[in-house]
């Protein structure tokens, strides 16, 4: 079962697409379209889709927030069907060309990326009525990058965001730079939040200091077991979070509430 869905935000246009073999998708993407530009381009198990999609769609330059396969699986597509730059963080452009491998859940939930020659963001990303500035946000991943466009109030913001309460982590992710990352958006102008899993038209801004406001309470929840000498297994049982058993099954531990409480304590031993 396949997820196809068009969200009109104003000027801006959002495509929903999720790939599920036999049963519901686990977790949907959204690419979007506004004043000839691309930003993400969703996962490549749903490409027939997307270049669909896009077929009679004008775009002159592609940006991505990040590598991730959700977010740049169609990539190379878009830059061959449409024959059009690629911009994004320097890490992306690295990570791109060089490619990299994927784990199996990712390449049956999403699909794998193309090697893809990228050119660095510009300070800022200009077209006929819009100006998207970049806004480094590591955390999710060291090249995660956010744009914002201050005349209009809105957010492009990856995976910034993705909900008030995050019950796991992949093991890469770091929570003390996640925080730093939310503190920084704050201080923007935006109040529509255009996050790539969940969008969010109005208070986007609220909803980002909701998230901001649970991690840091989670990470004094866990510093407290951890003075207390708990080891991690010790701390995740003494948490009034459960495990997500499916998702930590199903991903062989790349996520998972043990990797969100491993984060955790990385960031308070490096404080000591």
């Amino acid at each position: 079962m396949n997820v196809i869905n068009k969200i009109n935000f104003g000027k801006v246009e959002a495509f929903e697409l999720g790939y599920g073999f036999l049963r519901k998708p686990v977790m949907n993407v959204h690419f979007f379209l506004v004043d000839e530009i691309c930003i993400d381009t969703a996962q490549s198990l749903m490409r027939k889709h997307f270049l669909e999609t896009i077929r009679e769609k004008k775009i002159n330059q592609v940006i991505l927030t990040h590598f991730h396969e959700d977010h740049s699986g169609n990539a190379a597509a878009v830059q061959e069907a449409k024959k059009v730059p690629v911009f994004g963080h320097p890490i992306t452009v690295q990570k791109m060309k060089a490619g990299s491998s994927i784990l199996p859940y990712q390449y049956f939930m999403w699909g794998p990326s193309e090697k893809l020659d990228m050119k660095p963001l510009p300070p800022v990303i200009e077209s006929n009525s819009i100006s998207l500035i970049p806004v480094h946000t590591p955390g999710h991943s060291p090249d995660h990058t956010s744009f914002l466009e201050k005349n209009e109030g809105w957010l492009f913001s990856g995976d910034l965001y993705l909900a008030p309460r995050i019950k796991y982590f992949r093991a890469d992710e770091k929570i003390e730079e996640t925080i730093r990352s939310l503190e920084k958006v704050l201080e923007l102008d935006f109040q529509t939040l255009f996050c790539a899993h969940n969008p969010q038209p109005a208070e986007g801004k609220k909803k980002i200091r909701e998230k901001l406001e649970f991690l840091k309470h989670f990470c004094g929840e866990v510093a407290t077991l951890h003075q207390r000498g708990l080891n991690e297994k010790e701390i995740i049982k003494n948490l009034p979070y459960k495990e997500v058993l499916l998702v930590k099954i199903m991903t062989t531990g790349n996520v998972s509430l043990a990797c969100m409480v491993r984060s955790t304590i990385n960031a308070l031993e490096k404080k000591r």
